[in-house]
């Protein structure tokens, strides 16, 4: 019954409005709901202790998650709070177009919402890879949104290569290395192509590319190929060994992440356990293209410097291939070193700047 009406009731039998309101204010306070914390975002990062809405309830982050909407399922991550309403900060997820960019062949658990290529929402009603939202219709259905938001990561990107060119430069690239992936991934590195001059900006996104689009044969290739060598990249004298397998930490993604140690640093850097998933670095995009991102950023292998700073203090294309690469250089396999720059040149021209001095090692 309507509290109005209830109101309106006791009134009518003569007890007083006084009395009737210290009755029932007290009931009224305290089955007053919990404020909803801040709405989740699926792109966003979350580690242990953080706090979001979601479906009119509060949730608390146990460790680092991306791309999990939070549930009592899924890998437990999610801790569920109770039942959230009012003006908290977000409604339990609002209905808001903020939701990001689906990726092909990333994982998403049920009730990750996403942003189509056709610019329509999509909800996940069971995890799936990456499926297509427009073809498996039984592991998505519509969702309905309205409102700002940036259209959850469907407008424009801030990096200084558009979905155009990426294409562009790799034609017959695997449906894995996502442009949305990359982009997602550059979160982890603002200051990845976005340091010194417009040029200097572009210049670093050709040098990355042309050096990733090396390593993978034009990004068709998430596994190394050469699978005798998959046993090789387990180094027991670390501390924490192999526990994946002796042949799990073979090359992967678009730098080749390889070896047990270079995924205990990156999973490290990166706030996932890669020494215990490794395969997270073939399977998910954005981790994938994050691993990359990693060693540009601070990998600097026998060059004395990262292939970022290289980029943005004028040392040139060739210091670059140094720090990813340096058995290449001084003699060591000038065709591999030449395709490097071919594809430098290239990727250059496509974003018209120039390719600058100090393209060899």
């Amino acid at each position: 019954m309507p509290r109005p009406r209830v109101l309106a009731l006791l009134a009518a039998a003569g007890i007083a409005l006084a009395a009737a309101g210290a009755a029932i204010l007290p009931a009224t306070a305290s089955n007053a709901a919990t404020a909803c914390a801040a709405a989740y975002n699926n792109s966003a990062v979350y580690t242990g202790g953080m706090q979001v809405s979601y479906n009119s309830h509060n949730w608390t982050a146990k460790w680092w998650t991306q791309y999990e909407a939070p549930s009592t399922g899924g890998s437990g991550v999610w801790a569920d709070n109770g039942s959230c309403g009012g003006s908290g900060g977000g409604g339990g997820g609002g209905t808001a177009c903020n939701y990001p960019a689906w990726v092909a062949g990333q994982y998403y658990a049920v009730g990750a919402i996403v942003r189509y290529t056709n610019g329509l929402y999509y909800q996940a009603t069971h995890e799936n890879p990456g499926y297509d939202p427009t073809i498996s219709t039984w592991f998505w259905s519509p969702y309905a949104c309205s409102g700002g938001g940036g259209g959850g990561g469907g407008g424009t990107t801030g990096f200084v290569v558009s979905e155009a060119q990426f294409n562009q430069m790799f034609p017959s690239r695997n449906g894995f290395y996502t442009y949305a992936g990359l982009t997602d991934a550059m979160a982890k590195y603002p200051a990845f192509a976005k340091t010194g001059s417009d040029t200097v900006k572009r210049q670093e996104a050709a040098a990355f590319l042309a050096n990733v689009g090396h390593e993978t044969g034009g990004l068709v290739y998430i596994n190394e190929i050469n699978t005798a060598n998959w046993p090789h990249y387990c180094d027991y004298s670390q501390p924490y060994g192999c526990p994946a397998g002796q042949s799990a930490y073979h090359g992967r993604g678009p730098i080749q992440l390889s070896w047990n140690f270079n995924y205990k640093a990156a999973g490290d850097a990166l706030g996932v356990d890669l020494l215990n998933n490794p395969d997270l670095v073939a399977t998910n995009s954005s981790i994938s293209w994050q691993t990359g991102l990693w060693y540009w950023m601070t990998g600097t292998g026998n060059a004395g410097t990262t292939s970022h700073n290289a980029m943005v203090n004028g040392q040139g294309f060739g210091t670059t291939i140094r720090a990813i690469n340096s058995i290449e250089c001084n003699g060591g396999n000038p065709g591999q070193v030449q395709s490097r720059v071919n594809l430098y040149n290239q990727f250059t021209a496509i974003l018209g700047v120039p390719a600058g001095s100090n393209l060899t090692c």
